[in-house]
C-alpha cells in the first residue's frame, strides 16, 4: 500500500534520515518505533508532504509520488493523527471534523444541518457524545484526540498515520481506538502506529520497524520479538545490559526532611476543585494520582498561579503566595512545566538558547541589558547536564524531537532556580531512553533538595517515583499514601472505594 525506499533527509547539522527502507501492506498495522531523536516524526513528514526527501523514493498504491502539501498527501489516501491535537481550537466540533470538505446544499451554501447531524453520527460511533456546535476548545485534550480521530477515518483514506495517539486518553478511550484499528484493518486500511507504550505495541499491532540514529535497524512481525529485545534495539544496548538496568532510573526513596516548603491549603476553584491541600518538603517528590479528569492538572496549575481560585493559601518557604498570578509563583520559586509542550510550553520559532533563557532573561541582564555572556553559560550548563540533542544552540527548537523538546522546557525552568518544581506528565510522548533520563534527573533535583510534585498517568513512574502520593477524584483528595502503602494495588482501591472512576465528566472534560 505505502512503501518507501532509500529515503534521506538532512537538517543543518544533522541528518535525520538516512537510506531508510520501510513498507505497510493493506490491512496491516505497523508500528513505528525508536528513541526521541531516531526520526520517526521526520519519516512521517516526509511521508504526508510536509518535507520533501533528499534522496529516495515513495510509493504509494503502487506507483511513484511527491507529494508537495500535507493537502495533497490527504486527498491521495494518507491520512494523520498527530501527538498534538492540530485542529482548530475555535471553530465548532462539526468544522473541525468537516474542515475543507463539508456538505453544501444545492446554492453552494454548507448545509450546516447535515453537517451537525453526520458529526454527531460520527463521534457517537467513538463512543463520544458531545454538543458538535460546540467550540472544540471547551472539550478535554482526551475527548479533542477523538475528534481528530473521527476526521482521519471519516475521508476515505487507504492509510492511517497515528503518531502517539493514545498519550491524551483515557482507559476507555483507548479500547475505542483499538477496535478503530481493528476496524480498519477488517476494511484493508493500513495502518501505521507510532507509540512509546509497549503495552499497545503488542496488542494492536503486526509488524515493527525500529528507528535509530536515522537508520532502520529491524523490521518484522512484533511477535518474534519480546519485550527486551525490542528496547535493546531501541536503545542500541545489550539486553543483559537493560535488563540488569531495567527500564526506569527512579532509585527508590529520597532523603526528605525539614519543614514543607510547599504547603497548598484548601485550593478550591468552582466545578474543578474542591479544598485540595498539599505538603512537600525539600527534597521530596510527591505524586497526584488520579484519573483524567480528577483535578490532578487543575491542582498544579492552581498553585502556579496559571488557574485562579476561588479560595485556599498557597506558601512557599514561609512566605505566602499571591494565586491567581503566574508571576507573583515564579517569584515566589513555584516552576510548573505544563502537560502541552506545544501549547503552553515551547516556542517553536526561537532557538533552544532563546528558549531556555526565556524566563530568566530578567536575572540575566544588566541594567535592562542583556548579557549574552551569563545566557551563554547558562544555556550551555543545561544542554550538557541534560543532554539535549541539537546542532546547537541556535537550532529552532520546532525542529528538535519531543523528547529534546521536553529538556528543553525543564532546562528553562531549572534555570529560575525553583524551591518547587511542579511537573505535569513531564514524560508523555517520549520515548523510553529520553524517559529513563528524565525520571533520573527528578530523582537528581529531589537529592539535591527541590521540592517536585509528580502528575503522571503511568502507575508505574508514579508508584517508583513518589515519596507520598496525593489520591484526586472529581476535584478532591479521596487518600494519601506513604511509604510501603504506595502501590498499585492501594492506589487503584483508593480511586474505586470512593464510588468507582470518576472520568467522565471529571474538570479536564
Amino acid at each position: 500500500m505505502l512503501s518507501v525506499r532509500g529515503l534521506t533527509k538532512s537538517f543543518p547539522g544533522a541528518r535525520a534520515l538516512d537510506g531508510v527502507d520501510f513498507a505497510v501492506g493493506p490491512g496491516e498495522v505497523h508500528a513505528l518505533i525508536g528513541e526521541n531523536g531516531a526520526g520517526k516524526s521526520t519519516l512521517i513528514k516526509l511521508l504526508t508532504g510536509v518535507y520533501r526527501p533528499d534522496a529516495g523514493e515513495i510509493t504509494f498504491r503502487g506507483g511513484p509520488v511527491r507529494f508537495a502539501t500535507p493537502l495533497e498527501a490527504q486527498h491521495a489516501g494518507i491520512s494523520t493523527i498527530y501527538q498534538e491535537v492540530n485542529l482548530v481550537p475555535l471553530m465548532s466540533v462539526a468544522r473541525n471534523l468537516f474542515l475543507g470538505r463539508e456538505p453544501r446544499g444545492r446554492l453552494g451554501l454548507i448545509d450546516f444541518g447535515r453537517m451537525h447531524r453526520e458529526a454527531a453520527e460520527a463521534l457517537a460511533g467513538l463512543g463520544l457524545r458531545v454538543d458538535v456546535r460546540r467550540p472544540l476548545r471547551s472539550l478535554g485534550v482526551g475527548a479533542q484526540q477523538m475528534v481528530a480521530l473521527a476526521r482521519a477515518v471519516s475521508v476515505d483514506a487507504r492509510v492511517v498515520i497515528m503518531d502517539e495517539p493514545t498519550s491524551s486518553l483515557e482507559p476507555r478511550e483507548v479500547r475505542t481506538l483499538f477496535g478503530v484499528i481493528r476496524m480498519l484493518k477488517e476494511r484493508g486500511i493500513a495502518v501505521v502506529y507510532v507509540s512509546h507504550r509497549l503495552d499497545e505495541l503488542y496488542e494492536v499491532c503486526d509488524t515493527v520497524t525500529v528507528l535509530r540514529d536515522g537508520k532502520r535497524v529491524h523490521t518484522g512481525p512484533i511477535a518474534d520479538l519480546d519485550r527486551l529485545r525490542l528496547v535493546s534495539l531501541m536503545l542500541g544496548r545489550e539486553m543483559s545490559e537493560v535488563r540488569g538496568e531495567g527500564l526506569t532510573k527512579f532509585s527508590g526513596a529520597h532523603e526528605a526532611a525539614g519543614e514543607p516548603v510547599l504547603v497548598a491549603t484548601d485550593l478550591t476553584v468552582r466545578h474543578q476543585l474542591r479544598s485540595v491541600s498539599v505538603t512537600v518538603r525539600p527534597g521530596e517528590v510527591v505524586g497526584l494520582g488520579g484519573l483524567l479528569g480528577s483535578g490532578r492538572s487543575e491542582t498544579a496549575r492552581a498553585i502556579a498561579g496559571a488557574l485562579p481560585t476561588d479560595s485556599g493559601r498557597v506558601v512557599v518557604a514561609g512566605a505566602p503566595v499571591r494565586t491567581g498570578s503566574t508571576p507573583a509563583a515564579i517569584r515566589a520559586g513555584i516552576s510548573l512545566l505544563p502537560e502541552d509542550r506545544k501549547a503552553e510550553g515551547i516556542v517553536p520559532g526561537l532557538s533552544v538558547r532563546e528558549n531556555i533563557a526565556l524566563a530568566a532573561l530578567p536575572g540575566l541582564s544588566r541594567f535592562g541589558l542583556v548579557d549574552d555572556a551569563r545566557i551563554d553559560r547558562v544555556v550551555d550548563t543545561f544542554m550538557k547536564r541534560l543532554r539535549i540533542k541539537a546542532s546547537g544552540p541556535h537550532q529552532r527548537v520546532g525542529e528538535l524531537s519531543g523528547g529534546n523538546q521536553q529538556k528543553v522546557l525543564l532546562a528553562r525552568w531549572l534555570a529560575m532556580r525553583p524551591k518547587v518544581l511542579l511537573l505535569d506528565e513531564p514524560t508523555r510522548g517520549i520515548d523510553v531512553g529520553a524517559k529513563a533520563e528524565v525520571q533520573g534527573l527528578i530523582d537528581e533535583l529531589a537529592d539535591e533538595g527541590l521540592a517536585v510534585v509528580l502528575i503522571s498517568s503511568d502507575m508505574e513512574e508514579l508508584i517508583e517515583g513518589s515519596d507520598r502520593v496525593v489520591v484526586l477524584k472529581d476535584g478532591a483528595v479521596v487518600a494519601e499514601l506513604t511509604g510501603a502503602e504506595v502501590t498499585g494495588e492501594r492506589l487503584l482501591h483508593a480511586i474505586a472505594a470512593q464510588g468507582g472512576p470518576g472520568g467522565e465528566g471529571g474538570p479536564d472534560e
